[in-house]
Order: structure tokens, then C-alpha cells, then sequence
């Protein structure tokens, strides 16, 4: 993969909270409006769609981590990655291995990480010894169905993929997330919310909220309507099942 030098690594986003983003660009290529595709290009980083898709690993972001760990005035709860890349970006190795070791910087100096991807989360991540921390391990879903994902989400793992990589940290005792947003409204697919919410049943955390940013999901009929459905039967679902609920319509 091709590198790229930067002056900073750990940022506080406008969320509040610190995150690494130690990629530009992210080969997943999702389809719904994508946030960091859209500042990317905004700020010079992405000539177009085809460029953000090859994406260009931080070449210097171990040195930089280390430098900025070693400079932090107070210690926060947790540093995020990522917000604007995948930190286990399917088919990308390289970019897996050193999110990996940047995980393990974090969790050395005392600090938990927090990660969410679309990819698949390695096994590894279960060892206690090499992550000590109270780490929250996340998955981003929103459907079940592979032609939904292949339209929407093209380079991203298979559902069926993410789900297993989460199930087998949870059940070796780590935190397991599932982040379902963006979901889509029924003009962009018709298919049962229960259904999704039993396949991660298992989990700790859960975060629903809606498509946004999309004239076709504000096309939907009764758009919030439906939104406030969706969270009330999520948040019965996670109520019912021990599981911490975040978000809403």
C-alpha cells in the first residue's frame, strides 16, 4: 500500500472524544453519503471516489502516537479508532496489523481504546496479556442481506463475517458494539428489524439511529414516523435482553 506522512495522529474530533485515523482514504467505498468521504474531498485529500478507494496507510503513525501519548496532559476515558477511515478494513492486512499495534500503544499507556469497523475484528484482540484494557470492540450493521451490502457497502465484510469476529470476542469476555446506523428506511430495502437486532443478540452495547443526509430516505413516507418505531423496538429488544441501548430515530 502506498504511505503518506502526517504532522498529527491523535486528534479530538468534534464529537469531543480523542480518535486515531492512521488511513486516508477506505476501500469499503460505501455508497450512502459518507461523511469522511465528503470532508476528504473537501479538503483536498480524495480527488474523487476512485482515489478515496486506494486507500494510503500513515506511514510515520506509530512515531507520532508515541510522541502525542507521551505529551497527554491528563488521560481520557478512551481513544477512538476511527472516524474517518476502517481500522480492520476487509482485505487490507496491513492496515489491520498496525491498528493492532496502535491499539496495543494505546492500551500501554493505561488508556482503553474503543474501535468500530465494517470489516471483520481479529481474534487477537481477545488476548488479555497483549490488550489489557477494557477495550469496546464494534461492528457497523444495518441489514442481513448480502445484495443490500453488495450495493451499498461493496468492499465492506460480509455480514455474516462481522457478526462471527464480534460473537467470538464477546464471548471471550470483551466488549461487543453494534452500531446500527445508518438504517435504511423501507424504500431502500424491506426487511424485519427483529431479525437483525436476534442476530446480535449477544452483544453489550447497541447503537441505532437513521439514514441521514439522503433525499431517499427523506422521500419515505412518514420518515420520523418510522424511526420512532424502529428505536422503541430496539430499545425493548435491548432492555429485554440485558443489552446497554444508545441513540434513537
Amino acid at each position: 500500500m502506498e504511505t503518506i506522512i502526517r504532522k498529527s495522529l491523535l486528534n479530538r474530533s468534534a464529537l469531543g472524544f480523542l480518535c486515531v485515523n492512521h488511513v486516508q482514504g477506505c476501500s469499503h467505498g460505501c455508497l450512502y453519503p459518507c461523511y469522511a468521504f465528503s470532508m476528504a474531498k473537501g479538503y483536498g485529500r480524495a480527488k474523487d471516489y476512485a482515489d478515496w478507494i486506494k486507500p494510503r496507510i500513515v506511514g510515520n503513525a506509530e512515531e507520532l502516537l508515541a510522541k502525542e501519548l507521551r505529551r497527554l496532559k491528563e488521560k481520557p476515558d478512551f481513544v477512538h479508532l476511527c472516524l474517518t477511515t476502517d481500522p480492520f478494513m476487509y482485505g487490507r492486512p496491513e492496515v489491520g496489523e498496525l491498528s493492532l499495534r496502535l491499539i496495543e500503544m494505546i492500551n500501554a499507556a493505561g488508556i482503553a481504546a474503543s474501535v468500530l469497523t465494517k470489516g471483520t475484528l481479529p481474534i487477537e484482540l481477545a488476548d488479555r496479556a497483549r490488550f489489557p484494557a477494557d477495550n469496546t470492540y464494534g461492528i457497523s450493521l444495518v441489514s442481513l442481506s448480502e445484495d443490500f451490502r453488495k450495493r451499498w457497502e461493496p468492499g465492506a465484510a460480509p455480514f455474516a463475517e462481522r457478526i462471527a469476529s464480534l460473537r467470538a470476542l464477546g464471548e471471550a469476555g470483551r466488549t461487543a458494539l453494534v452500531h446500527m446506523e445508518p438504517y435504511p428506511t423501507p424504500n431502500v430495502i424491506e426487511q424485519d428489524l427483529g431479525a437483525v437486532l436476534e442476530a446480535v443478540g449477544f452483544a453489550d452495547s447497541l447503537y441505532f439511529g437513521g439514514w441521514n443526509y439522503s433525499r431517499l430516505t427523506r422521500a419515505f413516507p412518514d420518515r420520523a414516523g418510522f424511526y420512532e418505531e424502529c428505536a422503541r423496538k430496539a430499545r425493548g429488544f435491548c432492555r429485554g435482553r440485558g443489552i446497554e441501548f444508545r441513540g434513537g430515530g
